[in-house]
């Protein structure tokens, strides 16, 4: 074998690469979320439907201090009940890609129900901005449907108020003037509720004026001098 001058004379190897049609997920059988324990606090009771209809899911029901809710369970979760204050979720194979998926999601929606119904879900909005600023009033048009009778009367850089009902599910308090906490049992309501305030005014990116959501962090960008 020629060789140029200077180059190595250890023997070439060859970088091998194993090629596999399955994916991670499908070598350990296992969802990380789905398989954690859901803790269950004395005060919260769960009872699984019993209802033997092909069609219709099987439901959960969660009852607690605030309320009660039901999470929609697929036929192929199994849901294990034997542990006193421990629910433990888990699926009939986990082999097949749709069970596995459902597996983590199914565990998330009981444990955000449980919480939800135990102590409930909080998020906080800021007002930043000069001249900001919120108040909680009743609202002229009473209780309608699905509106809890009060509203946010917010003043955000226009010329004109911004008005903004609070649904019935939904609990508001303003604690400052540029500062309004919301509280739902619902994770997913609370969430829906507080971008549909937050698009009144988003925050901007050069002075970060705008209403954030909790722990929101706004990316400022930097301004270039001439």
């Amino acid at each position: 074998m020629l060789l140029r001058p200077g180059a190595s004379t250890q023997p070439l190897r060859a970088a091998l690469r194993s090629f596999s049609t399955t994916s991670p997920k499908s070598a350990g059988q296992v969802s990380n979320i789905g398989k954690q324990p859901i803790p269950i606090p004395p005060t919260v009771s769960l009872t699984p439907s019993t209802t033997s209809t092909p069609n219709a899911p099987i439901t959960l029901s969660v009852k607690g201090p605030l309320g009660e809710a039901t999470v929609p369970l697929q036929p192929f979760v199994k849901l294990d009940l034997t542990k006193p204050e421990t629910l433990t979720v888990s699926v009939q194979d986990p082999s097949v890609k749709a069970q596995r998926s459902m597996w983590g999601t199914t565990r998330s929606l009981i444990n955000n129900a449980v919480v939800g119904i135990s102590t409930g879900f909080t998020t906080p909005l800021y007002l930043v901005g000069v001249g900001y600023r919120a108040a909680l009033e009743e609202d002229p048009r009473g209780k309608t449907a699905g509106n809890s009778g009060q509203r946010l009367n917010m003043k955000l850089g226009f010329s004109h108020p911004v008005y903004q009902p609070i649904p019935a599910h939904i609990k508001a308090e303003v604690v400052s003037p540029t500062k309004i906490i919301l509280s739902c049992t619902d994770k997913h309501e609370l969430g829906l509720f507080a971008a549909k305030v937050r698009r009144w005014r988003p925050p901007e990116p050069y002075k970060g004026k705008g209403i954030i959501v909790g722990n929101e962090r706004v990316r400022i960008r930097a301004v270039k001098k001439k």
